[in-house]
């Protein structure tokens, strides 16, 4: 398939001493790493603390203003720019998906982060000033760490990880609910990730419940009670952000998007976006590749 939206790996970026993590300064990191300012995708996670500079950045085409003390996190597949009115500064750290995976039991651990969720609304948070202190602490060890003459001890840069992520979630209160019924939270969880393998061939709610072996009203009703959404609507919101991300990239014909993602015909495909983005794929197409990336003042 044609593409013309980037998507990076770990080995695209300079390493932090390991091929699974990179921590850096943020100041550092966008001047290195200019062409990152455009949309693009990774294969990490993604996090970065702003302690300085005002500007945008959009996440799966949400748009959040800049601020001080803002923190925002990333997962894999994401579509991702910045732009920046002044030179920016702060923190931040990629790392790999199975970075983890040695070290924790729980292969779901970061499951339980609401910031880990792929949600734009639940990725970007305004810290207060006591976190920030903290948070910028935990970076600043992570980056001795790394400068370490000694062979690095990727253990501790994991823990490092982890209490950061520890007292993010502390400051907003968003883990999970300890009293979540572990049947129904499995059940949402595997809901949501075949979802995600198969949202372009399976749309209907009843297709799902028969994967999970349960009756469309069980499965509806367990989407309404801890999601707020009904089944449908969690499907159909999946399609139309990769009816986006595809969009973005203008070397794909809006008739091949509509056969990507099983579409009967691509009149359908049109009716279906207009009807829940309120305007025609070619209208969106044009509303979000003008390109007005990168630092826009010195």
């Amino acid at each position: 398939m044609k593409t013309n939206i980037p998507v990076y790996n770990m080995s695209n970026l300079r390493s932090y001493k390991n091929d699974g993590i990179l921590v850096s300064r943020f100041e550092y990191y966008a001047e290195l790493h200019k062409h990152l300012h455009s949309a693009h995708k990774h294969d990490f996670y993604h996090l970065v603390l702003f302690t300085k500079g005002k500007g945008k950045h959009q996440i799966d085409f949400n748009t959040f203003d800049l601020a001080e003390g803002q923190i925002y996190f990333m997962i894999p597949g994401q579509v991702h720019s910045w732009s920046f009115d002044d030179k920016p500064s702060g923190y931040i750290a990629n790392f790999n998906a199975n970075y983890f995976s040695s070290f924790l039991l729980k292969p779901d651990y970061l499951e339980q982060f609401s910031f880990f969720s792929g949600d734009p609304q639940q990725q970007v948070i305004n810290l207060n000033t006591e976190t920030i202190a903290k948070i910028s602490g935990i970076f600043e060890e992570m980056l001795k760490e790394g400068s370490n003459e000694i062979p690095i001890n990727d253990d501790l840069v994991r823990i490092l990880l982890l209490h950061l992520f520890t007292e993010v979630s502390r400051s907003i209160q968003y883990i999970l609910p300890k009293q979540v019924n572990p049947y129904n939270h499995t059940l949402l969880k595997n809901f949501q990730q075949l979802i995600e393998k198969n949202y372009a061939s399976l749309k209907l709610p009843k297709q799902y419940a028969a994967l999970l072996y349960i009756t469309p009203n069980h499965l509806n009703a367990l989407c309404n009670d801890f999601l707020g959404q009904s089944a449908g609507k969690l499907i159909r919101d999946r399609v139309i952000l990769e009816a986006k991300r595809l969009l973005i990239n203008k070397d794909l014909l809006v008739a091949e998007i509509a056969r990507i993602l099983n579409f009967e015909d691509q009149s359908y495909f049109i009716k279906f976006f207009k009807k829940y983005e309120g305007v025609t794929p070619d209208k969106f197409r044009k509303l979000n590749t003008i390109p007005s990336y990168g630092i826009t003042a010195q």
